[in-house]
């Protein structure tokens, strides 16, 4: 492509017109200082194989879980914030110390393109002029190699300035796109805003400068530059995500400060028994959701630690509302707070029992915290589903679900066969006996 005088003669004046190799290449490699982290699944309180792609899941293990703050929908946002391992972004293209065979100045650009394909050293070294280089990754785009055309255009980000970077790739779109790639990798955010900026690509431009909060470590400092980033332009879901997660952030500032205190004077029950393993700050909204389950359950609305303010500020749903508290508060076997939270009240004061988890759910997160029989038997009873409720009765030896089932189904032969399960002598057995030698019965075999 021609260029004006002018145009070559700042190309001569900005280009570094130094050799390209991989090896010095190090420090632009180097991860980002924050990984993603998933928030950890309910697997601790909850062995749950089914029905779970619709709820985000958390621990209070202690191990930190991420800085992401909503549901699923902030734990990324459009996937702009996921970080990545260190990788191999192109062949190595520098000279090995003591080598010097199978090394010329004099292939085609054909053929260097294709040594950087096998793999082979390769010294770019001799294209200098803009033309060169900008045939050399023309020649790269039509290798159809990813590994090539990033190996091109690095050796091209150190040798021309970005003005002249830019102004290229614009009508070069396959190119650009993994240039935009490889920034987001190697966590180059100054060059990548800077991108944006001339490409006049707003939204980008603010994703990310909002992915710039990885890397403040301070609380607070992170949640003044989180609210610069409110009026950026971002889309109106994002927008929403961003506010959430300053206020999050905001309130768990709060919470961390008077928790922090209240542990240390140690005269309050619930931190004497279960001490605090790690800090509250930059975990996730279902995990500060658990957290506020597990430590602040009762505490009225109008505080911040308090679980309904957090489902009714963040818009928290039902299901993963109901799912997290009772995570919560079956880890400490408050069997009563259980109760309360699947019992409802009509508007003639009639109590009945809801669970938009599902009772088999409930039943099974109550076992993996080690619910008492009497506590597993009523909520099996709650399913609905005769042979769900008969297998989780039979698997958590509720004798007495599965004798009342049987019997409401007059199945005389499953209760002959469940009569050798159960201790012989018991109770359970003596009922069994009972129920077989009624003649009000109509067996239905």
């Amino acid at each position: 492509m021609s260029r004006t005088k002018g145009d070559e003669e700042e190309y001569w004046n900005s280009s570094k017109f130094k050799a390209f190799t991989f090896d010095d290449e190090d420090d632009e490699l180097s991860q980002l200082k924050e990984s993603k982290r998933a928030v950890n699944s309910l697997r601790d309180f909850v062995d749950d194989d089914e029905d779970d792609d619709d709820l985000d899941r958390v621990t209070w293990s202690g191990e930190p879980v991420g800085s992401k703050t909503r549901l699923g929908s902030i734990q990324s946002l459009s996937d702009a914030l996921s970080d990545t391992s260190a990788k191999s972004y192109a062949p190595e293209l520098g000279r090995p110390k003591g080598e010097h065979r199978d090394y010329s100045n004099d292939w085609s650009l054909h053929d260097t393109v294709r040594r950087l394909r096998k793999g082979k050293v390769c010294s770019l070294e001799r294209f200098r002029s803009l033309q060169d280089k900008l045939q050399l990754l023309e020649e790269a785009v039509n290798m159809h190699d990813g590994n090539v055309i990033t190996a091109v255009l690095i050796f091209l980000k150190r040798t021309l300035s970005k003005e002249i970077l830019f102004r290229e790739l614009e009508v070069r779109q396959v190119a650009l796109r993994h240039l935009i790639h490889f920034l987001k990798e190697i966590g180059d955010q100054k060059l990548l805003l800077d991108l944006f900026r001339f490409l006049d690509r707003t939204e980008e431009l603010a994703l990310s400068h909002y992915r710039e909060h990885l890397n403040i470590q301070d609380p607070e400092k992170r949640k003044e530059f989180l609210k610069t980033c409110i009026g950026l332009p971002f889309s109106a879901e994002d927008s929403a995500h961003i506010q959430d997660h300053y206020t999050l952030l905001e309130r768990q500032i709060i919470i961390e400060a008077i928790d922090r205190q209240l542990e240390s004077a140690g005269q309050t029950e619930i931190f004497r028994k279960h001490p605090r393993k790690a800090s509250i700050l930059n975990m996730p909204l279902v995990t500060t959701l658990f957290y506020s389950c597990f430590y602040h359950y009762t505490e009225a609305e109008g505080t911040f630690s308090s679980p309904v303010n957090l489902k009714k500020t963040f818009k928290i749903p039902d299901k993963q509302y109901v799912l997290t508290a009772l995570a919560a508060r079956a880890k400490l076997r408050s069997w009563h707070d259980v109760d309360a939270l699947f019992t409802t009240k009509n508007w003639l004061g009639y109590t009945k029992k809801r669970a938009p988890i599902g009772f088999h759910r409930v039943v099974e997160i109550l076992h993996k915290n080690s619910a008492p029989v009497q506590v597993l038997q009523e909520y099996v009873n709650l399913v609905e589903d005769v042979d769900t409720k008969l297998n989780l009765a039979t698997k958590f030896k509720c004798h007495d679900v599965v004798i009342d089932t049987c019997r409401d189904l007059k199945d005389r032969q499953q209760l002959v066969a469940y009569r050798s399960k159960v201790d012989k002598g018991s109770a359970e057995e003596e009922k069994i006996d009972v129920i077989l030698s009624s003649s009000q019965i109509r067996w239905k075999n």
